[in-house]
C-alpha cells in the first residue's frame, strides 16, 4: 500500500510539472551572421494554451537580447523593444522578419549555419505565474532567413 501511495504522489507531481507547462515554441530559428555584425534576430511561433505574454528573453552568445517589434512609422519601418508581448490562449504567435522578433544584440561571435544557440524565455501567465522555457534554437545561413514574402515566381 505505501508503494502504491508513493507511486500515486509521484505521478501526481508528474501531471502538475506537465500542466505548468503551457507554453509551446515551434520552428523556430536564429538568423546567421557574418563576422563584423553584432546583431540578429530569432524567429518561432510561440502558443500559450491559457494565455499570457512574453515577458523576456535571455541568450549567453549575446550582450543584449529583447522581444521587438517592426512597424511602420508613415513611410519608415521602425523597431523598438516591448516590454511585452501578448500571447493569446491557444492561438499561434508568430515571431517573424518584419514583424515581432527577439533580437540578439552585442554578439560574443559570429553565428554560423548549422549551429544551436541557447535561448531562454520567461512567459507570464494570466495568474501571474512564470514559466522558463530553455531552447537550442538551430541558426540558419544568412541567404537561406529572407522571409517567403520576397520569393517571385
Amino acid at each position: 500500500m505505501k508503494t502504491l501511495r508513493i507511486n500515486l504522489l509521484a505521478a501526481m507531481a508528474f501531471v502538475s510539472v506537465a500542466a505548468s507547462a503551457q507554453t509551446t515554441v515551434k520552428d523556430a530559428w536564429v538568423r546567421g551572421t557574418v563576422a563584423p555584425q553584432k546583431a540578429t534576430g530569432a524567429f518561432m511561433q510561440i502558443t500559450s494554451a491559457q494565455g499570457g505574454k512574453l515577458v523576456s528573453a535571455q541568450s549567453p552568445v549575446a550582450g543584449v537580447t529583447e522581444v521587438h517589434e517592426m512597424a511602420m512609422d508613415g513611410n519608415v519601418m521602425k523597431m523598438r523593444a516591448v516590454p511585452a508581448l501578448e500571447l493569446p490562449a491557444g492561438k499561434a504567435v508568430e515571431l517573424k522578419p518584419g514583424g515581432y522578433h527577439v533580437m540578439l544584440m552585442d554578439l560574443k561571435q559570429p553565428l554560423q549555419d548549422g549551429e544551436s544557440v541557447p535561448l531562454t524565455l520567461v512567459v507570464e501567465g494570466k495568474d501571474g505565474k512564470r514559466e522558463t522555457l530553455e531552447l537550442k534554437v538551430p541558426v540558419k545561413a544568412l541567404s537561406a532567413a529572407k522571409p517567403m514574402a520576397d520569393h517571385k515566381h
